[in-house]
């Protein structure tokens, strides 16, 4: 596994000891850049993590921070070393403030899941990654299957403990083969490199419909061939981190700096997927990721608007928009806001608030949309395009009112306004987020 991840001929063990271990740890280099290692050895003793194993991750891992290393972990285990009992267990804990202080210091944490993954190694080292990848078919889960039916006398539901579900749930970010796993890794580590050049692809191309009213504006955002969150990473080169649903966090270059790009996809919401409470989750997230590596966060606003439904309800959608515009507003780090076409209720509120923002110029932002007003206000949907002119939900009218600093026309624009935002070197401004009753 190790020589699957690192460049030839850079490996360095960390271990004093040459005894056999559960694991072992040391440094290299993946695409030229340096990383450190804790990997499993799963065949001394089901890879289980007693006294010595532990003590050796937590050794491993403060001296990553003391050299401000970016670290991989790549477990495969059964969880705590059952022949040592409670004081094996209680270096999950030992481990976990090692990587807590890792995170803190602003350091990359990444983790890879291998088969198998259970018990108190999932439940704690193996599932803090900032990105945590996991190996096709990999099992991966709290209580690993033997030990469940052996409590239970029956066997644990199929399909449920699998690399698979978890990333369909999103506890995994993707499920990748470790002969990739090497490539993914590099282009993280470059994408978080402040030395390394930004990777422009073909012009990005046109945005904005040309519109002279609000209602109007609203027609063109609902075109369903309009580009958006996909173009702008396509054209950024940007490196996907996690989400593959409505909204999305990867790693882009703007002005010269790597920043993260949180951002709401406009396709995906027209198949039927609307912004939801684990949606939002995924922009907290991003939000945290910024703030902790000390960079710039641009958010993507383009929503028809959050999810309508029981399920929404109950798992705590309304929460979920009101934590995320908290964190958002409280973010102490530059943030840049772009309102890319449509911006719909709550959903879009959520990922508004920031130091800059940048506006297409047939974007809009409402509470509801403007049928939804229409029936509140008429009890119909048929003064939508009256309630859209009188609201003030058009970009231009934004830009009037303070709320909106730029007006672009195409995602060329776009990326050269956040271009030359971030080459101010801005720093965050947390009493000018909000535009309004100041």
């Amino acid at each position: 596994m190790i020589d699957a991840v690192l460049d030839d001929g850079t490996w360095c063990s960390w271990d004093r000891s040459t005894e056999p271990e559960s694991v072992c740890t040391g440094s290299g280099r993946v695409g030229g850049r340096p990383i450190a290692l804790v990997v499993s050895e799963f065949g001394v003793s089901g890879g289980s993590i007693g006294a010595t194993a532990g003590a050796r991750i937590v050794e491993a891992v403060r001296r990553a921070t003391a050299e401000r290393l970016p670290l991989l972990a790549l477990p495969a285990s059964g969880g705590t070393r059952m022949q040592e009992g409670t004081p094996a267990f209680l270096q999950m804990a030992a481990i976990t403030a090692a990587v807590a202080e890792h995170r803190d210091a602003g350091l990359l944490y990444l983790v890879y899941l291998r088969h198998p993954t259970t018990g108190g190694v999932f439940a704690s080292w193996g599932s803090l990654g900032d990105v945590t990848w996991a190996q096709p078919g990999a099992l991966t889960g709290f209580l690993g299957p033997k030990v469940y039916a052996g409590i239970y006398g029956r066997q644990f539901p199929a399909g449920v403990q699998t690399a698979e579900n978890l990333h369909r749930l999103g506890f995994v970010d993707d499920v990748v083969d470790h002969r990739r796993l090497g490539a993914r890794v590099a282009s993280v580590l470059a994408a978080l490199d402040p030395a390394a050049a930004a990777v422009r692809h073909e012009a990005a191309g046109p945005l904005a419909a040309k519109v002279d009213d609000a209602w109007s504006a609203v027609a063109a955002t609902r075109d369903r061939m309009r580009p958006g969150l996909t173009e702008l990473e396509t054209h950024l080169g940007a490196v996907r981190l996690a989400g593959d649903g409505p909204i999305r966090i990867a790693l882009a270059r703007f002005g010269g700096r790597p920043v993260v790009l949180a951002g709401q996809d406009r396709r995906i919401q027209s198949e039927g997927r609307s912004i939801s409470a684990d949606a939002l989750r995924v922009a907290r997230r991003g939000i945290a990721l910024a703030v902790r590596w000390g960079l710039p966060l641009v958010t993507v606003v383009d929503t028809s608007g959050g999810e309508l439904s029981r399920a929404a309800e109950e798992s705590g959608l309304a929460r979920q928009i009101a934590a995320c515009t908290m964190e958002l507003l409280s973010a102490a780090t530059p943030t840049a806001s772009v309102l890319l076409g449509q911006g719909t209720g709550g959903a879009a509120l959520a990922m508004f608030p920031a130091d800059r923002v940048i506006g297409a110029a047939d974007g809009w932002l409402a509470p509801l949309p403007p049928e939804g007003a229409s029936v509140i206000m008429h009890g119909d949907v048929g003064h939508a395009a009256e309630m859209a002119r009188a609201q003030h939900v058009w970009v231009r009218e934004l830009r009037r009112l303070g709320i909106v600093d730029e007006v672009v026309t195409t995602l060329d624009e776009t990326v050269a306004a956040i271009d030359r935002w971030i080459a101010t070197d801005p720093v965050a401004d947390r009493s000018g987020r909000v535009r309004v009753g100041r």
